[in-house]
């Protein structure tokens, strides 16, 4: 591969809302000229830029900003983001909060490519991924910034411009044609750690040094805004089954004890030996090291490794905090949470109950509009009625918008006809076991069908993504009703549409509380997890993007949606419901010295194979057992909360390449 030239790397135009905001400052240290009194001695910052802000939600009033600075010390170059002290305006931002964000101390050397984005309409910004796949939240320059930073960078490291995507910018890439074999594949390996707390110490930098020469920004980006996010490359051309990757996930687990090999030995390349001159000073020293000590009575397995205990004594856990199941809602029962106009008289014990019962099926179609906030809590019969009926009519308005586009029209309309065909892919391999979905020229089917395409004009800037009709086959069988199913599963996706961002933040930054509710809840299990390049959790990757549709059986699927619908305990729950399930079979995972390929595979064949009732009572004291330290684990608006109504909700603009 030639080494590419350097030019035109972006407009780096300051856009017309970040000009309010003023300039920000930037310095080109000249060497050895620059050395702040922040940074060791023999540092040199070569790079500096005021106003690279991170978003973690798609408040504007709750993002952070902060100083990105390169920091040069011998041969070595460093990069740092440190967010201002003190200079969010939200009360749910703590200073928690915002150190989550910190960057300290990231070696070049552990970089395996920049990622430049350019939409169309708002800031630049950019996605650094580490050579473990492990990513970066996006850095979005408000003041320009992208080409002089990717020139900074190219003076002291090997940079060349990939020959898939002129948008991405591989570091330290010595032709090794394996790996670029493998990188091919697009394997969705990226997930931010975003400091993560095993996340090397700062070049001596805090961010009480950082408030000089900052600007307040409150300007509203319509670009995507994710707490995490996916390091994964994109070649020029467009193809939306590539987005969520299920498939490939899928095969991944079925591949080649070579292939197994050869990835698990790129996933280890860094982690053990990738400390830079600064993190291993101090790298002994982290009161993170939950490294285990097997006792004298611990048995050893031949070919098998010591297993950590359990620190919460899991099954004792479990007794004490999570309670026994009970029936499903019933017809009777249902009747006593209505006053005599309909309306639920007390929506926290309903919710309770559901939560430890489910609801019998007959009843779900009634309950079910409720949980999801299709009808709610406080209306009447007549209202929900009434609603019906309206609800209907601007389901046709929306449904006749593609029905009415000619076959000439649809020539020249791309984007619908690869969702059209995308839809008709999918529709006629999801659920086909059931007699409801079974046979041809099933009129289902076809629902399924409409309601998909509908619902892509509906929502156009989220539009489809394979697994969508996961999550609204069980609508349907439910509700019977296309109108209805469509509006549920609008309700649905206003929650769980996140998950399916092209950039797949949503995903990460479940992916990202998960890793952390693991530390919280088993530190040996997170720590076997670190030391075997899995801390991407993207073994659970399938549980969390279509919530467990395809790990249990369909009543039993159901039964989970509406527990986790209640909002009971936590709108979370799902996590813990995955933490469960880790700790279930931890004893497995660590004695067996699972690496990332073969977790993998094991976590896919633990389908159908799943005791929910077991799962539910263990997520249950999980959850209590964590409490506030668990919700803290949460960043703020992780999926299934509502996104905040900024007139905008997903931000899926095509880049300019």
């Amino acid at each position: 591969m030639q080494e590419a030239e350097l030019h035109d790397l972006s407009d780096d135009a300051d856009y017309a809302a970040s000009q309010q905001q003023g300039s920000a400052s930037m310095m080109r240290c000249d060497s050895g000229k620059r050395s702040s009194s922040s940074e060791p001695e023999g540092a040199e910052i070569v790079y500096l830029k005021d106003n690279v802000t991170i978003h973690p939600t798609q408040s504007a009033s709750e993002r952070i900003s902060g100083r990105l600075k390169l920091i040069k010390q011998g041969s070595s170059l460093f990069m740092t983001w440190i967010p201002y002290k003190g200079q969010s305006t939200n009360a749910r931002l703590s200073e928690k909060d915002r150190n989550l964000y910190t960057i300290r101390a990231v070696p070049f050397a552990d970089v395996r490519s920049i990622r430049r984005h350019t939409p169309a309409l708002g800031w630049q910004y950019i996605i650094v991924v580490l050579s473990s796949g492990l990513a970066f939240p996006p850095l979005y320059f408000y003041n320009g910034g992208v080409r002089e930073f990717l020139a900074t960078v190219k003076q002291h490291v090997f940079l060349v411009r990939s020959g898939e995507d002129a948008n991405v910018f591989l570091l330290n890439d010595f032709l090794n044609p394996l790996q670029r074999t493998l990188s091919s594949l697009e394997l969705p390996m990226a997930v931010s750690i975003a400091n993560a707390q095993s996340t090397p110490v700062s070049v001596g930098e805090s961010a009480s040094h950082e408030n000089e020469g900052r600007t307040d920004v409150g300007v509203h980006d319509e670009s995507a805004c994710s707490p995490r996010y996916s390091g994964r490359q994109r070649k020029k051309v467009h193809d939306p089954a590539r987005d969520i990757p299920i498939q490939v996930l899928e095969k991944f687990s079925l591949v080649t004890k070579f292939a197994r090999e050869t990835t698990s030995q790129l996933f280890r390349e860094t982690h053990t030996n990738g400390f830079g001159p600064f993190e291993r000073r101090k790298s002994n020293q982290s009161s993170l090291d939950y490294s285990y000590e097997p006792s004298d009575d611990d048995e050893e397995v031949p070919g098998q490794s010591p297993v950590a205990p359990d620190p919460l004594e899991f099954d004792k856990l479990s007794l004490v905090w999570g309670k026994p199941r009970q029936p499903p809602l019933g017809l009777e029962e249902w009747a006593t949470f209505l006053d005599s106009e309909g309306r639920v008289v007390d929506s926290k014990a309903l919710r309770k109950r559901i939560f430890y019962g489910g609801v019998e099926h007959k009843l779900r179609k009634e309950v079910w509009a409720i949980l999801l906030g299709y009808h709610t809590y406080e209306s009447t019969y007549a209202e929900r009625e009434y609603q019906r009926s309206v609800k209907k009519t601007e389901y046709e308005t929306i449904k006749n918008q593609w029905q009415s586009i000619s076959p000439e029209q649809a020539k020249r309309f791309t984007k619908f006809r690869e969702r059209k065909g995308l839809i008709e892919k999918d529709v006629v391999r999801t659920d086909r076991s059931l007699s409801f979905y079974d046979g041809d020229d099933n009129p289902n089917v076809n629902l399924l069908h409409d309601i998909l395409l509908t619902h892509s004009f509906y929502n156009f800037d989220l539009g489809y993504c394979q697994g969508m009709s996961d999550l609204l086959s069980p609508i349907l069988f439910i509700m019977e009703d296309e109108s209805e199913s469509f509006w549920c599963f609008v309700a649905l996706m206003e929650r769980l549409g996140p998950n399916f961002n092209r950039d797949q933040n949503g995903m990460h930054s479940q992916l990202f509380a998960l890793s952390k509710l693991v530390e919280l809840l088993d530190s040996p299990l997170h720590n076997y997890f670190k030391q075997n390049d899995c801390l991407n959790y993207f073994f659970c990757f399938r549980w969390i993007l279509i919530q467990f549709k395809r790990e249990l059986e369909y009543e039993k699927t159901m039964q989970l949606w509406e527990i986790l619908w209640t909002h009971y305990l936590s709108e979370h729950l799902h996590l813990y419901v995955c933490v469960a399930i880790l700790k279930r079979y931890r004893g497995k995972i660590i004695g067996e010295k699972m690496d990332f390929d073969t977790l993998l595979k094991f976590i896919n064949e633990l389908s159908g194979k799943i005791d929910l009732d077991a799962i539910l009572r263990d997520a249950e004291a999980l959850c209590i057992f964590a409490g506030e330290n668990g919700a803290a684990c949460i960043p703020p608006g992780t999926p299934p909360s509502l996104p905040v109504d900024n007139g905008l909700f997903y931000s899926q603009q095509d880049e300019v390449m």
